[in-house]
């Protein structure tokens, strides 16, 4: 049978992928079909064509995740359910935020703080003081900015009114249309749609339905949660993408409250991370709207602890550990680059 040249490319791949790992084709053609079975794939990649490109993704990932570890760097990557995706493939389907173009053309108040970095605390962990929901999962939609402008505002509700709400992501994915739902959107466009709609809903009351891809159109019905009005917004970041904020001034907004920040997410250190305070090379071209719940110390190394939108099974149960006073402008993965928060 003629497999065309994109199965041929596939198969190309698998053998430099073969030789790095040391095993059979038969091997890890085992081992993709059991990775297919625990992920909930086992019912697709039935075309030929499909397969052999899907196989081939697979075993060149599965070869860099191996050789990252055997360099024991400090952080660790693991195969998951991203597996058959290509870089560019997980870029589209699994981030999606939008910078302007213009920073200086949104209205903005910047954070300001008056402090010495020796008056911030050592270490901060929202997740244990009760401010963060669980990790959720946006799905095969680019909507990371709703999930990361949602966790701003549980945050901050929080701490004004003692009680933690899970917010409604699709209501910002389907009726903030400033932003573009599963194409992509900014934090601080959703915060002020979240002002000017009087507040968000429940996500119990709005729950999410776009995790495929699609955004559906917007729904009424649902009643805003009392006290959810955002009145302002915050940029910790001087000036957006241009200036970034220090560590100290991050630190302090922190732990202040949870952040809803940006970071470019699009490599394999993000895509198969497991575990440890990432210290690789992760660009600060802005494409991913997380948030940040904490800092802190761990193996002698200085992190943010990020809340991310992949689901539980990603990284450390949802999280991430970015290394934090990183000798780059824009710290690491961009995150001092583009961080807000809301008030109520």
């Amino acid at each position: 049978m003629k497999i065309g040249h994109v199965a041929a490319v596939a198969l190309a791949f698998l053998g430099g992928a073969n030789a790095k790992l040391g095993q059979t084709k038969e091997d890890i053609e085992q081992m993709f079909d059991a990775w297919r079975s625990e992920h909930g794939y086992a019912n697709r990649f039935k075309d030929p064509v499909e397969y052999v490109k899907r196989l081939g993704i697979f075993a060149e990932n599965l070869a860099r995740i191996e050789e990252h570890n055997a360099k024991n760097l400090g952080w660790t990557m693991k195969m998951n359910e991203f597996g058959h995706l290509s870089p560019a493939e997980f870029k589209e389907m699994y981030t999606g935020l939008q910078v302007p173009k213009a920073p200086s053309s949104i209205p903005r108040t910047p954070f300001v703080w008056k402090g010495r970095k020796e008056e911030n605390p050592s270490s901060v962990d929202w997740t244990t003081k009760g401010a963060v929901t669980a990790v959720k999962n946006q799905g095969s939609c680019g909507s990371c900015w709703s999930f990361s402008t949602t966790g701003g505002l549980e945050g901050a509700y929080f701490l004004k009114h003692g009680s933690l709400v899970s917010f409604s992501e699709e209501q910002l994915v389907q009726c903030d249309k400033v932003d573009q739902g599963c194409s992509g959107g900014l934090m601080d466009n959703a915060f002020k749609f979240i002002e000017q709609n009087g507040g968000l809903c429940k996500e119990s009351d709005y729950p999410y339905t776009s995790g495929g891809g699609t955004t559906g159109s917007c729904q009424s019905g649902c009643t805003v949660v009392s006290g959810s009005a955002v009145t302002g917004y915050k940029d910790v970041s001087p000036v957006p993408q241009v200036t970034p904020a220090t560590v100290a001034q991050m630190e302090a907004a922190v732990a202040q409250q949870p952040i809803s920040i940006a970071i470019e997410a699009d490599q394999m250190s993000f895509q198969f991370y497991s575990g440890g305070v990432m210290t690789g090379t992760c660009g600060t071209t802005l494409d991913h709207g997380v948030l940040a719940v904490g800092y802190g110390t761990q193996d002698g190394k200085d992190y943010w602890k990020v809340k991310n939108s992949w689901g539980a099974s990603w990284g450390q149960e949802g999280y991430i550990l970015l290394e934090k006073g990183k000798s780059q402008k824009g710290g690491q993965c961009g995150i001092l680059l583009s961080a807000s928060y809301p008030e109520l």
